[in-house]
């Protein structure tokens, strides 16, 4: 891979996206080699996947402009069909995703990490959707994972503005969930992950699934998903280890992930 580098820490996976040159910015190539990372991820061993840009500056700086600019119509679609999958897949990943955003989260870049599970930033961290100051849309799915963030009168008024919003102001409107220094960020997202991964898995993957599908139906729909998926932990050895431990009082010995 030229520009998304992978790596795993124990039961934890960290997923950099690697074109300083460019700030990070997604082109073709970049989003075709997250998804083949992504492919690659062994979900029977990795527990919970972070997600960063390279060097101090950028996380995701945007989509490529110079790939789009002389795009015609269908070519525009395309590129915004395949930056969808691609961010889809993530946001339906079967193990949690942290966003570890470390600068620049402009256009493809805010996009990429509102389709995270969560998002953390480091205090120099920029978020916004410039899109309309470029004479197009946002393409990656702000129109529609930013109004289910921060509210749609929010997200229209940063969407219409093309305006940027630092870190401290991310936090406040609930875009992320917590603001590190740079030095932080990393350990804080690695911490978190760590803790994600020491809990029961078929546990947390039904949690993932509850929510995504619920979010996406009526209440007693919605119940009905949660119902169903609760009843499922009860066929898991992770549910028997970690009841009994509790009854025991005592530490769940491990979680087997079955």
């Amino acid at each position: 891979m030229d520009f998304v580098k992978y790596e795993e820490k124990g039961m934890i996976g960290v997923i950099t996206i690697s074109r300083e040159k460019a700030l990070n910015a997604l082109n073709s190539q970049v989003l075709d080699e997250l998804d083949k990372t992504l492919d690659a991820v062994d979900i029977n061993n990795i527990r919970c996947l972070i997600l960063t840009g390279a060097g101090e500056k950028s996380f995701v700086a945007g989509a490529d402009i110079s790939e789009m600019s002389k795009a015609s119509k269908i070519e525009g679609e395309a590129f915004g069909k395949k930056g969808n999958d691609v961010f889809r897949k993530i946001e339906t990943f079967p193990i949690p995703v942290i966003a570890a955003v470390n600068g620049f989260a402009l256009g493809g870049g805010c996009e990429i990490a509102m389709s995270c599970d969560i998002r953390i930033c480091s205090d120099n961290a920029i978020f916004g959707q410039p899109e309309v100051g470029l004479g197009i849309t946002p393409g990656f799915g702000g129109t529609q994972r930013l109004p289910r963030l921060v509210g749609a009168g929010m997200a229209k008024q940063l969407i219409y503005s093309a305006k940027n919003i630092k870190a401290d102001e991310a936090y406040r409107i609930g875009l992320v969930n917590a603001v590190y220094t740079q030095s932080e960020l990393m350990p804080q997202a690695e911490k978190l992950a760590q803790t994600i991964a020491n809990n029961a898995p078929i546990a947390v993957r039904n949690c993932k699934r509850a929510i995504n599908r619920g979010l996406d139906v009526e209440m007693d729909m919605a119940i009905i998903i949660e119902e169903k998926l609760f009843g499922d932990c009860f066929e898991s050895e992770d549910q028997r280890e970690g009841m009994a431990a509790f009854l025991e009082k005592r530490k769940v010995e491990k979680f087997v992930n079955r």
